[in-house]
C-alpha cells in the first residue's frame, strides 16, 4: 500500500527575495495547467463539467478567483520552499 511522504516543509521560512517569486511561478503554474487541459480537449464554461470538459478556471491567471489563486500559490510556496530545504539557493541574476 502506498502512503505519501512528503518532505516536511512547515519550518522552512522564505527570505523576502524569494517571496516575491510565488505570484510569478503560481502564473506559470496556471497557464501550464491550462494549456494542459486544452490540449485535452477543455474549454471554458461558467460551471466545471467533467462529461463536458467545461471549467471556469481557463481564464487568464489575473481573471481567476482568489480561492483558485491560492492553490496556484500554495503550489510555489511548497516548490520554492522544497528547493531551499533541499540545500539549494535561488538568486536572481
Amino acid at each position: 500500500m502506498y502512503i505519501p511522504t512528503p518532505k516536511d516543509l512547515e519550518t522552512i521560512s522564505l527570505p523576502s527575495e524569494l517571496v516575491c517569486l510565488t505570484e510569478q511561478i503560481a502564473e506559470n503554474v496556471h497557464e501550464n495547467w491550462a494549456k494542459a487541459r486544452m490540449q485535452e480537449g477543455w474549454t471554458y464554461g461558467k460551471e466545471r463539467n467533467d462529461l463536458k470538459k467545461t471549467t471556469p478556471c481557463l481564464v487568464p491567471y489575473d481573471k481567476l478567483s482568489e480561492i483558485e489563486k491560492e492553490y496556484d500559490r500554495k503550489t510555489a510556496i511548497e516548490t520554492i520552499k522544497l528547493i531551499v530545504a533541499l540545500g539549494y539557493k535561488i538568486e536572481k541574476v
